[in-house]
């Protein structure tokens, strides 16, 4: 017993000298300053390392939440392009299986995309190139609920279009100022890829008014402008045309490429910004087609070598290589060889920043356009022109379907659909001489589709027709239910 009681004490004189001498050595050890070379957890930064106090990140919780609802999946549908001869010939007999029959007829060729309600009466934003052609648009909201859209407009010079669904009361975004956007600031990409739900991700604005020549000439003699926010938010397939947001919840752009040998996110993103979004949009809603202002001039960015040959001392602006004639510029005398130095006080340095910023403005707007000529400074008020070199509103083109077509149309009664089992269609009520007549259709005929394109009303039917080139295929049926194809040359 003397010997249990013995050991027992000095296990526990141990225990108690142990827990002293630990106790001793941490609180010397928090008493020693943190050295420069000691490692401190990643989310602290070196000031806030020293006192010890975590890094505040932002919130995006109210930005997501605020977005997603407003950001939609687009499902469109394209047909191969017909031929007449597909309907006396099977071309199956002459090359082999091709696409699959649905009904007699190649199953249509299905693209994703998404947009952004900008709205609360249906009007939706999405990139051009996620429309563009379609036979088909339709439009699941982040709710499951599905529309059959229809395309109010589309400019390929921006990578844009507007898309509408029948409906109200649409959770919509509000347009922020892309101008204001620093490079470093957060911003959230959202999409809706896979007609789930819509998908967030974070990212930082890696770079502004970025050219990557993937809709037409950097040099200002084409219309397309190219201005991009680069970002470096995951973007993928599907994502073309969601929303890019601030922490906020404010758009400031449209989400339309990613820089990819793959067609998959790889680092970098690019986008719309908002403040030509919002000067497109609205140009499509009230003219249907945009409305560009023009200054006249061609222009290149300023390098070294451009300096030496033209003598220039300082590498600041954009260049003017020529002038057109009679153009904005000419007239408010700008001359070939000065360099724009910024316009309405924004300073430009490149062509991309130029072509942005003109990009907002209609024919008939006056800007203000400071130059350097030589070695002295000038600043010029220049009214932008259309390409017409006037500064009326461009109108829509809009086809003379009747007179171009030789024939008088209605939409079909509803007598006719619940006995043909249709939903739309456009009747010939009467025929000249004309296209349609020469083609061989008679009276009483009922387009239904033109180039595999729905034809519901005189207006889609000239859409279908604007810009037509080379060979038409109409297809329809007659009242008492014969279908037939007809084939005709614009």
């Amino acid at each position: 017993m003397k010997r249990f009681v013995s050991s027992l004490l000095v296990a526990i004189a141990g225990g108690v000298i142990a827990l002293s001498a630990y106790t001793w050595i941490g609180d010397k050890n928090n008493q020693q300053p943190r050295g420069v070379n000691q490692q401190v957890p990643a989310y602290l930064t070196a000031g806030e390392a020293l006192s010890s106090g975590p890094m505040i990140l932002p919130d995006f919780t109210v930005a997501a939440s605020n977005t997603v609802h407003a950001v939609v999946h687009i499902k469109t549908e394209y047909e191969r392009k017909s031929s007449v001869y597909d309907y006396f010939f099977d071309f199956r007999d002459f090359f082999g299986e091709r696409a699959p029959q649905r009904g007699g007829r190649p199953e249509p060729i299905i693209a994703t995309g998404s947009g952004v309600i900008i709205s609360s009466d249906g009007y939706i934003v999405t990139n051009n190139h996620v429309v563009t052609e379609a036979n088909r648009v339709e439009v699941t909201l982040n709710d499951k609920r599905t529309f059959e859209a229809t395309v109010v407009g589309t400019d390929p010079s921006t990578d844009l279009a507007v898309i509408k669904v029948n409906a109200t009361d649409l959770p919509y975004l509000l347009y922020g100022n892309s101008d204001n956007l620093q490079i470093g600031e957060w911003v959230l990409a959202v999409g809706n890829p896979f007609n789930l739900t819509s998908t967030v991700t974070a990212g930082i604005v890696s770079a502004k008014a970025r050219n990557i020549n993937i809709l037409g000439s950097p040099d200002g003699s084409s219309s397309s402008i190219e201005s991009f926010i680069q970002t470096d938010a995951a973007v993928n397939r599907g994502n073309s045309g969601g929303a890019l947001v601030n922490t906020a919840g404010q758009l400031v752009g449209i989400n339309a490429a990613i820089a990819s040998g793959t067609g998959y996110y790889a680092g970098y993103s690019f986008a719309i910004p908002v403040n030509i979004v919002r000067k497109v949009v609205g140009d499509l809603r009230e003219f249907g087609t945009v409305q560009r202002g023009f200054l006249g001039v061609s222009i290149r960015d300023i390098d070294s070598k451009l300096a030496q040959e033209e003598k220039i001392a300082a590498l600041d602006g954009v260049y003017i290589a020529d002038v057109t004639e009679k153009s904005a510029a000419e007239e408010a005398g700008i001359r070939k060889g000065d360099i724009i130095l910024n316009i309405e006080g924004v300073p430009v340095n490149s062509t991309s920043e130029l072509l942005e910023i003109v990009g907002q403005h209609r024919p008939g707007d006056k800007i203000a356009v400071a130059v350097r000529r030589g070695n002295n400074d000038k600043s010029f008020n220049v009214t932008l022109r259309n390409r017409s070199g006037n500064t009326d509103p461009v109108k829509r083109e809009v086809v003379d379907v009747e007179n171009m077509l030789g024939a008088t149309l209605k939409p079909i009664d509803s007598d006719l659909k619940d006995k043909l089992g249709l939903d739309y269609g456009m009747q010939i009520v009467a025929l000249r001489d004309g296209k349609l007549r020469n083609a061989g259709i008679r009276e009483g005929f009922i387009i239904l589709k033109l180039d595999g394109k729905r034809i519901d009303s005189a207006e889609t039917l000239s859409k279908a027709l604007e810009n037509k080139e080379g060979g038409v295929l109409i297809e329809g049926i007659y009242p008492n239910k014969t279908r037939a194809y007809y084939g005709f040359g614009m």
